[in-house]
């Protein structure tokens, strides 16, 4: 009975404690707000940096440029803990491509872009194969059929496919067509209008052995057609690329807690972009999002129990290498012990909600959001707990790292169609949603740094690969070689 009453008490001072604190969020929270609508840069600084430096590729000048534009806005914000974590990975840029396709009808030159991690040299002449969706599924109705041909699938899942099939990165699907003994792999958009998407065909961010390019929709549908009614076509894929060791620098920047200085908050997104844009959807409005969260609780000289920290990755696009990085100096000097939440932001925007790999955070990001929703009512406050790959909040998550950001997000079907493509540019940017993904995501990351308990703990390996599974992830972490549990 004294254990029961003793436990009685110990919850009722700390629910009392965590009532209190989340009252005391109010006015830092009406502060935020008010500032943010009033003086947010987010977008100036987007269009600044778009029409300043344009791409932002890791490893390129205009990487470099990019990491430095970041750096000197922290600085020109009052942040006195700035810095750089440099890092070295295999980069890549695209060189000369030509795909040629020949059958009945005689050869003809088909537009298309080199995908990320193509070899730097290839020159193929082979047979194309139909693989549908290019999942393994279609693979094992024939395993030899891809054999020393070039692949052709579909980036996403076809109608026809199997309703309980889920589709896979393009990075997965190049690995399977790799694995069941493809020469090269043809990818078509599921985006009409020939639009032309480019990204990493890699798994693991080095270079593959096939050539993979992507080409537009309906000249991938043509093909697919061509081969179903007309026979046998031989395609030619002649390409050149540039790789090799680069450096690249995340660009980092801190609000130290006055109470639990050692524990903290990551705030993060990508910098870095593809080449064929700007890259303001994917992913400047998360980035600059960031960005301008930390001059917002900056100006405001908040004084969180808990450190936050900002963190702009590099190489994300080309295998999470910046995030990787920062997850592998965490370990090495243990600080990965005392990180309590990450925030990641890509392609985040006009958040009505928060979500988290751990549904244990439902209580803590609910009771965060009922202040939103107090300051703002279109904020919806229905939380998500659920668990994803493919952006940097992946290396935390898979160091048992409960992860998180905004939730119920929304981007126009024009602005998806021009994910990793040619137009990717200002144009598309949602200023005002924008400008909610920065109030909301300030209001989160102090909400968390400044809880008075957070009773999400990090994970234990185990009840790491239980969420893996349950989020049906172990697949694409089996293909990836990202699956480290035996047996």
């Amino acid at each position: 009975m004294r254990i029961y009453l003793l436990s009685f008490v110990l919850f009722f001072f700390v629910f009392e404690g965590f009532c209190q604190s989340n009252e005391s969020l109010k006015p830092i929270f009406q502060m935020i707000n008010e500032e943010v609508l009033q003086h947010s840069e987010a977008y100036h600084n987007l269009e600044t940096s778009t029409l300043r430096i344009g791409h932002r590729l890791t490893g390129s000048e205009n990487g470099a440029k990019a990491e430095q534009f970041a750096y000197d806005l922290f600085k020109s914000y009052g942040f006195d803990e700035v810095s750089f974590q440099t890092f070295k990975a295999e980069g890549w840029s695209r060189g000369a491509l030509s795909l040629k396709v020949t059958g009945n009808a005689g050869e003809r030159e088909i537009k298309a872009v080199s995908l990320a991690h193509a070899p730097k040299n290839a020159s193929l002449h082979a047979e194309i194969v139909d693989m549908g969706s290019g999942l393994e599924g279609d693979y094992l109705v024939d395993p030899d059929k891809a054999k020393g041909k070039i692949v052709l699938a579909y980036l996403g899942v076809l109608p026809d496919a199997n309703p309980l099939a889920k589709n896979l990165h393009r990075s997965e699907k190049t690995a399977l067509a790799i694995k069941y003994g493809a020469k090269g792999i043809i990818l078509y958009n599921t985006v009409p209008g020939g639009v032309l998407l480019t990204g990493t065909a890699s798994v693991t961010g080095k270079l593959i052995p096939i050539p993979a390019v992507c080409i537009g929709l309906e000249e991938g549908l043509a093909l697919k057609d061509s081969l179903k009614n007309k026979g046998r076509v031989n395609a030619s894929i002649v390409m050149t690329n540039y790789a090799g060791h680069v450096t690249a620098r995340n660009v980092i920047a801190r609000i130290k807690g006055v109470e639990l200085p050692k524990e903290k908050v990551v705030v993060g997104g990508h910098l870095d972009s593809w080449d064929l844009a700007t890259g303001a959807i994917d992913n400047g409005i998360g980035a600059f999002a960031v960005i301008d969260m930390a001059r917002t609780l900056k100006k405001l000289n908040v004084k969180p129990r808990r450190t936050i920290e900002f963190v702009l990755f590099m190489g994300e696009e080309e295998g999470l290498l910046g995030s990787k990085a920062y997850v592998e100096q965490a370990i090495r000097d243990k600080s990965i012990e005392h990180i309590r939440y990450m925030l990641n932001y890509d392609m985040t925007n006009n958040p009505k909600s928060f979500q988290s790999s751990l549904e244990s955070s439902r209580t803590l990001f609910e009771a965060i959001g009922k202040q939103v929703q107090a300051i703002d009512t279109t904020f919806k406050n229905n939380f998500e707990g659920r668990a994803g790959l493919h952006s940097d909040h992946q290396p935390f998550m898979l160091q048992g790292v409960p992860t998180g950001g905004g939730g119920d997000t929304y981007l126009s079907k024009d602005v998806l169609n021009c994910y990793h493509a040619d137009c990717d540019h200002i144009n598309l940017v949602d200023k005002p949603g924008l400008i909610n993904t920065v109030r909301f995501g300030a209001m989160l990351a102090y909400g968390i740094a400044e809880a008075p308990v957070i009773d999400t703990k990090r994970l234990s390996d185990e009840e790491v690969k239980a969420l893996m599974i349950e989020n049906k992830l172990e697949e694409p972490l089996r293909i990836s070689g990202d699956w480290r549990w035996l047996e």
